[in-house]
């Protein structure tokens, strides 16, 4: 008699394709993905004496020094926008890149136990902190806004450009950006420890190369031969696009906006690529 074979829902190989992002496979752990992203959005914060409180006064204590240090004592134009506005702008767009990258930069080392134990899709980990880092953003965003209609009725004259539209975008490049940078740096630190050092180091003066506390105009006037530094940093570009489409100050280019694009884009795959290869050995370096 012959015997009935045997058909596997899922077959686990270390011989894959060096892009392999299964999307049905990542459908069909939905589940485990939401899960992830909800035990983010209410842990990180649980056993905290101020709590959620902290989305808010990280924000407007840094949007404080930048407007003490870099427009009352260093006399750095922000045009008619307020300076404290325009800092809290470039601020909430900077944080979730910062978090995006951080976070996702630390994925094999941090799950180590788990993906020892159990298999799931292991980008898994890297898009729920960018899905995650999300909630977040939106709470910044409401802060901004809150402030925005403030100083409306204050008398300012403020306005969003016509560019709104691209808002989701922007956002989009942001978690690109960061997703594909943090994976590639997770990749790495399987090998070298010391990178995660290097990680804290280089996204705090990468802030000050992004045009986060200056326009990207100061750059050009004041050090002409280091502008190219900035112009061409894809995150200064999102920075200042994300205040000349909710505050109508800046420059904005298309140009600037589809090298911005390609850039994530690309940086992301090579990022995916990256982590694929790392991914069918890292258990033994790690």
């Amino acid at each position: 008699m012959k015997q009935p074979e045997n058909d596997w829902l899922y077959e686990i190989s270390p011989k894959r394709k060096v892009i392999d992002l299964n999307f049905k496979e990542i459908w069909d752990y939905r589940d485990l993905l939401i899960l992830f992203v909800k035990r983010d959005i209410v842990t990180v914060y649980k056993q905290t004496i101020l709590g959620p409180l902290w989305f808010f006064i990280q924000p407007l204590f840094t949007s404080v020094i930048f407007t003490l240090v870099f427009n009352n004592i260093a006399n750095i134009p922000t045009g008619n926008v307020p300076p404290f506005l325009f800092n809290l702008a470039g601020i909430t767009a900077w944080n979730y890149f910062n978090q995006s990258l951080t976070q996702t930069s630390s994925t094999f080392r941090s799950y180590a136990g788990i993906f020892g134990k159990v298999y799931f899709p292991r980008v898994i980990m890297p898009l729920k902190t960018v899905i995650s880092g999300l909630f977040k953003f939106g709470i910044q965003l409401s802060i901004l806004v809150i402030f925005y209609f403030y100083f409306l009725f204050q008398g300012y004259e403020l306005q969003p450009n016509t560019n709104l539209f691209l808002f989701p975008i922007y956002v989009l490049m942001m978690a690109l950006l960061g997703l594909g940078a943090g994976m590639t740096i997770s990749s790495f630190t399987t090998k070298y420890r010391d990178l995660t050092v290097l990680v804290g180091f280089a996204t705090s003066l990468l802030m000050y190369i992004s045009a986060v506390p200056y326009p990207l105009s100061e750059v050009s006037g004041k050090i002409p031969e280091l502008a190219w530094l900035v112009k061409y940093n894809p995150l200064a570009q999102i920075i200042e696009g994300f205040r000349y489409m909710l505050l109508d100050t800046g420059v904005f280019s298309w140009s600037g906006f589809f090298y911005t694009l390609a850039f994530s884009i690309s940086l992301f795959l090579i990022g995916l690529v990256v982590f694929n290869r790392t991914e069918k050995n890292f258990i033994d370096t790690v």
